[in-house]
């Protein structure tokens, strides 16, 4: 089958139904970026899965699908709830067992806007419980331009993860260590006053009952992202003085699957800080019913700017990380932070090379 035929496109049509519009809304005003995002997420999360089961459910008519990741979610312009939303899917990779599903997210014509793209990686299995295995699925057939450059993109990405997960183990290099050196120092001035990441933490707890159930005994995925990314948001305010706004889901990982009457504990943390933005970090760990299994079930990342009414950013605090923990999980936000302000140098690189070549034409 041909990624093409994999599509499918969903219609959340604010524009028409005040009560899906309602239901969407942070607050009852007319502000910008006044959309739940973590109720879209789930949403997403539902039609990755929709589409992912259909294309294997062609190879094995009992395969199910779980979510495996979620990567390098990137809004590009808040999105408007007045606005009808289009939500476009379709399959860009398949490997073994894996799948990767595309999801462009636009205001639709007459006048489109891209807000965002993700990108979510499913995985056929068959049985129940700890019966369950992964199960093979179809090859696709790229057969134009489009599709095969869509499905390098996909390969290059899962790449790219392996790689950023191996420098996310190495040793601080010597401007890393004086960077955290300094970040420790100011802490033992008498008058210090900072945010210490460590008590930029906070927990809560959640029971899985029954009506939350996708594929048998395990809780729907989408579920846990909308929680810990609400969670997350209320974590930004404890430094974002004017109002945290979502630009980027870094990644999520589905470790372990949440099975009905399991008990959640959701912790977030802000780990680090830059000019204008911060990175909030929330890990799920799970406890089963007869309270003897105990095991983290998911990690999120999460990265939001602080911005004023008119959605220019503001400056937020610096994070001061005190434990070697604490200084790991800077470091890594630090990098990724690092990373992004570089790729984004380029981009703009790039786009003054054309302005330029195309003036002198």
């Amino acid at each position: 089958m041909r990624p093409n035929a994999t599509s499918r496109e969903q219609l959340l049509p604010f524009s028409s139904d005040l009560e899906l519009r309602r239901r969407f809304m942070v607050v009852n005003e007319a502000v910008p970026a006044n959309m739940r995002f973590g109720l879209l997420l789930e949403v997403l999360d539902k039609l990755a899965e929709e589409s992912a089961l259909a294309y294997a459910q062609r190879s094995l008519a009992q395969a199910r699908v779980v979510t495996a990741a979620i990567d390098d979610i990137v809004l590009r312009t808040p999105a408007d709830v007045t606005r009808d939303l289009t939500l476009r899917a379709r399959l860009n990779w398949v490997g073994k067992s894996s799948m990767e599903v595309g999801i462009r997210i636009e205001h639709p014509a007459p006048h489109p806007v891209h807000v965002a793209s993700c990108y979510f990686t499913m995985v056929a299995r068959l049985g129940e419980g700890d019966a369950a295995s992964s199960v093979p699925v179809a090859p696709l057939e790229y057969l134009d331009d489009v599709e095969r450059r869509r499905g390098r993109t996909a390969a290059e990405r899962r790449e790219k993860r392996r790689r950023h997960a191996a420098v996310a183990a190495e040793p601080p290099s010597r401007e890393e260590y004086d960077l955290l050196a300094r970040l420790h120092a100011a802490q033992e001035a008498p008058d210090f006053s900072g945010h210490l990441a460590g008590a930029l933490t906070s927990a809560a707890w959640e029971r899985v009952y029954p009506e939350q159930e996708n594929v048998p005994t395990k809780v729907f995925g989408g579920h846990l992202v909308r929680r810990a990314y609400e969670l997350a948001g209320i974590q930004a305010e404890a430094i974002a003085p004017d109002r945290p706004v979502i630009v980027r889901v870094n990644r999520i990982n589905f470790v372990q699957p949440v099975r009905i009457g399991d008990r959640l504990q959701f912790v977030s943390r802000i780990v680090y800080a830059g000019r204008t933005s911060l990175c909030v970090e929330v890990t799920i760990e799970r406890t089963s019913r007869d309270r003897v299994t105990k095991a983290l079930s998911n990690t999120c990342v999460f990265t939001f700017v602080n911005v004023d009414e008119r959605m220019h950013p503001r400056p937020v605090a610096p994070v001061y990380p005190t434990t070697y923990a604490e200084d790991a999980r800077y470091l890594e936000a630090f990098r990724r932070h690092q990373r992004r302000r570089v790729q984004t140098a380029r981009g703009l690189s790039i786009v003054a090379s054309l302005q330029q070549s195309g003036a002198g034409d």
